[in-house]
């Protein structure tokens, strides 16, 4: 009898997930798992935001898939998913085809521009490693080039942040504490540096509590970050941005470095292979099949999960994502085993902790809001935690966060 065969797209924290506890549900004899992903390597994307300030080296945050997966029972096809063929059941990838009988699109997700012009060509996004990467470069040539040049362009020193949700104060909290070395080693007065945060939204931290709020924003404020609070960004240019100053007028705001963290869309691959989708994400059904499939599931920045209390869809987070695939392995040992009465998600939200650099946080944890020096501890134990679910005390040892205080 052939045996079933399930194939995962992407090797985030719901990908693995999916994988790391389907190989410990199925033997080799009950199923085929092959896992595909564009890199051989996953990584962790809740710390992009430090490799993009340069206060963690970005071979911290990544891991190679190799060291969590049992390649006896998995296999590894290093390739990006371009599109799903849902009626021959076969997903397109840029080196070839790939059948299944159950498949699970975990890919993360895409920056969202909201149609900012420009955008695109000239902010930088804080997407993966070689971007974080080039950022971290980026601004430490601002920093030399300004030292060496005859004629001092403050624009250099001038870093403008598009956001102020979770990646934007998480990045900027790094800033804070990664500019006085900068301007130590390029021996520059921080009087000269300049970081702008600029957010749309009338709040920091949307939908985040006020007090929390109100400590972040004071905190970072002391290290010399500015916020425009309320404020759009109308475009980007090679200069800078224009933001919008009440009705008709604008203002520019000359600056070498544009990093834009404030929004996040489903992968292409969702809306290429025209699956019912909002902003490419899918609105998933309770067991997060795919509306309308039953051997699709939709997880992590590509699925849709509706907070029923507040009927709002849930921030896609790394938390969410992983409670999925825990969740949709338990369904496909389920459906591989014969029984199709499937188990349906409901979050467990364990809390939620915003880093405000490594010393500094805010956060609710278990319903109790924390901040400071408590509140980075907690985070990075969530952050041990995830590396704990997926590859064990091996996994954490390797790349875990130890400087907790």
């Amino acid at each position: 009898m052939k045996r079933p065969k399930i194939v995962v797209l992407g090797a985030g924290y719901g990908g693995l997930m999916t994988v790391t506890r389907l190989q410990k549900q199925l033997s080799n004899n009950e199923a085929d798992i092959v896992l595909v992903n564009k890199n051989d390597y996953h990584y962790e994307t809740t710390w992009l935001h430090e490799a993009s300030a340069g206060t963690l080296h970005h071979d911290k945050v990544r891991y190679d898939i190799s060291s969590v997966i049992d390649k006896s029972k998995v296999e590894f096809i290093q390739a990006t998913a371009l599109k799903v063929d849902h009626q021959a059941k076969k997903v397109q990838l840029d080196n070839g085809e790939l059948s299944y009988d159950y498949l699970v699109i975990s890919l993360g997700g895409a920056s969202e521009t909201f149609g900012i012009q420009g955008l695109d060509k000239y902010a930088f996004s804080i997407s993966n490693v070689n971007a974080a990467r080039q950022i971290r470069e980026h601004i430490e040539y601002q920093f030399a080039t300004y030292k060496v040049e005859a004629e001092k362009k403050s624009e250099r020193l001038t870093i403008v942040v598009g956001g102020a949700g979770f990646t934007g104060i998480e990045f900027l909290g790094e800033l804070g504490n990664r500019i006085p070395q900068l301007c130590k080693e390029y021996d520059i007065d921080q009087k000269l540096v300049r970081v702008v945060c600029v957010e749309a939204a009338p709040s920091a931290l949307p939908g985040f509590d006020p007090e929390l709020v109100k400590y972040a924003m004071a905190n970072l404020e002391k290290k010399g970050i500015e916020f425009m609070i309320g404020t759009a960004i109308k475009e980007a240019t090679p200069e800078g941005i224009i933001v919008a100053k009440g009705e008709t007028e604008t203002e520019e705001i000359k600056a070498a470095t544009v990093v834009w963290a404030a929004g996040v869309r489903g992968n292409p691959i969702i809306e290429a292979s025209e699956i019912e989708n909002m902003r490419g994400r899918v609105k998933v059904e309770a067991d997060l099949r795919a509306p309308g499939f039953t051997d699709l599931f939709v997880i992590g920045d590509c699925s849709l999960v509706i907070n029923e209390a507040i009927n709002r869809p849930y921030p896609p987070t790394a938390q969410i994502a992983m409670q999925q695939g825990e969740l949709v392995a338990a369904n496909i040992t389920k459906l591989v085993k014969g029984d199709t009465n499937l188990n349906t998600f409901a979050f467990d939200n364990k809390g939620t902790v915003c880093s405000l650099g490594d010393d500094d946080a805010i956060g609710v944890v278990f319903g109790k809001k924390v901040t400071g020096t408590k509140a980075s501890f907690m985070k990075k134990m969530v952050d041990n935690r995830a590396l704990f679910m997926v590859g064990g005390i091996p996994l954490t040892m390797k790349k875990g966060k130890f400087n907790l205080l």
